[in-house]
């Protein structure tokens, strides 16, 4: 199985910060953020990683290499501008290959376990998305989605449990059929299409899970993070 890093994005709430180095490689916990996910995805056996990046994108590959030093291997995915969720991963889909895979946030810290998520991609059977879902945090108190009994997702929060969607998620190439690849192109568009076919599953996740958009949240991660590097 295949896993996408988002990394493309400017980090414009993190400037400074983020002017003269790309928000996953801002440092957490002694690791660059990025670097916690690859090394948990890693640990679960998900070693083929593809990443994608724009803004000062050379830094990443510089600082990542092929990925030796994680115990993986990277390709990267190189876009001259942003290309959004979707369109960035339609353009890397020659890299990720035909059957389902894992995509997740780059500018996220978590202990999701990738594990239980590479046996979801092992039975979509049907569905086009499995996402995680987390507790509406403060900054985003209406949510996404609504998640309901039979674990299928809904477009409406209200309907079932309301839940943000982590950033995480597994997917099968099909989603992204009929987006061209170099093109700008948003994700909720297609999760929300394919919602309301039904074949959008989802499940929450309740254990870390930080958005890490400010400096304020960077420097909370940091200090969960150290504990972790102990």
């Amino acid at each position: 199985m295949r896993a996408m890093i988002l990394a493309a994005g400017r980090g414009e709430r993190m400037r400074p910060l983020t002017d003269r180095t790309p928000k996953p490689l801002l440092p957490v916990g002694g690791l660059p953020l990025i670097g916690w996910h690859i090394r948990r995805l890693a640990a679960a056996g998900i070693t083929d990683l593809v990443i994608n990046h724009a803004w000062l994108g050379e830094q990443i590959e510089a600082a990542l290499g092929d990925g030796a030093a994680f115990g993986v291997r990277i390709a990267y995915s190189r876009e001259g501008q942003a290309l959004e969720t979707a369109g960035g991963i339609a353009t890397a889909l020659p890299l990720l290959g035909d059957a389902p895979f894992l995509v997740v946030n780059g500018d996220v810290l978590t202990d999701v376990d990738f594990t239980i998520l590479a046996e979801r991609a092992e039975s979509l059977d049907g569905t086009l998305a499995h996402l995680v879902m987390v507790d509406n945090p403060a900054h985003h108190p209406a949510g996404d989605f609504g998640l309901l009994a039979d674990g299928r997702l809904s477009t409406n929060p209200a309907d079932g449990v309301s839940l943000t969607f982590a950033g995480i998620g597994v997917y099968h190439p099909a989603l992204f059929a009929d987006t061209p690849p170099h093109q700008p192109a948003k994700l909720a568009p297609l999760l929300r299409a394919a919602m309301a076919d039904g074949r959008v599953g989802g499940e929450r996740h309740t254990g870390l899970w930080l958005d890490v958009g400010t400096a304020e949240r960077l420097a909370e991660a940091d200090a969960i993070a150290q504990h972790w590097a102990r």
